[in-house]
């Protein structure tokens, strides 16, 4: 009998399959789902032991999945495995380190997947602050902070598409020195 129930939530049946076969055999029950809103029944009728996330799913997105899953307690204790092609599109939503979750960037190998279970698995144990028992004072200040953040990073977005504009006319200038040089 299966040890540890696993859940997969994505809409790619390819990913589905990989994952499961990837798995030790006779160590893991495997429950799928192929979209948000499945994978949400899922979470709170299967109570699995480990959740697969797709960022990009129909219906429900990763990210809605996964604010649902951080906004419940008893969710958050499940350890998650952020999955998706492209890290700059978890990145843009959650900010790097990510500190209770692991990401494996699609497609990925057998070893990569143990070891982003085996991390995430680490990461679910560790202590996150508690928001319920905050005074009523305490989400207004956490709030404010909130927005300081939220500003600080819109700077650093800007000044971030600053540099990239700047590189991209350097790699044109190098380009076409390299070209008025070949002929």
């Amino acid at each position: 009998m299966a040890s540890h129930k696993i859940l997969v939530i994505d809409d790619s049946r390819v990913i589905r399959m990989r994952v499961r076969d990837m798995l030790p055999k006779g160590n893991f029950e495997v429950v799928e789902a192929t979209d948000g809103v499945e994978g949400m029944e899922a979470i709170r009728q299967q109570r699995p032991n480990l959740i697969m996330l797709d960022f990009l799913l129909p219906r429900m997105s990763g990210w809605e999945v996964f604010q649902e899953i951080q906004s419940q307690p008893d969710l958050q204790k499940i350890p998650l495995v952020l999955m998706s092609g492209r890290r700059e599109e978890v990145a843009e939503k959650i900010s790097e380190p990510f500190e209770y979750f692991e990401f494996i960037q699609k497609p990925f190998e057998q070893k990569e997947l143990i070891e982003a279970i085996k991390a995430a698995m680490v990461k679910a144990r560790k202590a996150r602050p508690m928001a319920t028992t905050a005074s009523p004072a305490a989400p207004a200040a956490s709030n404010g902070a909130s927005a300081a953040e939220v500003e600080a990073l819109k700077k650093q977005v800007a000044m971030l598409q600053k540099e990239v504009v700047a590189l991209k006319s350097q790699t044109a200038k190098i380009l076409a020195f390299i070209k008025q040089k070949l002929r």
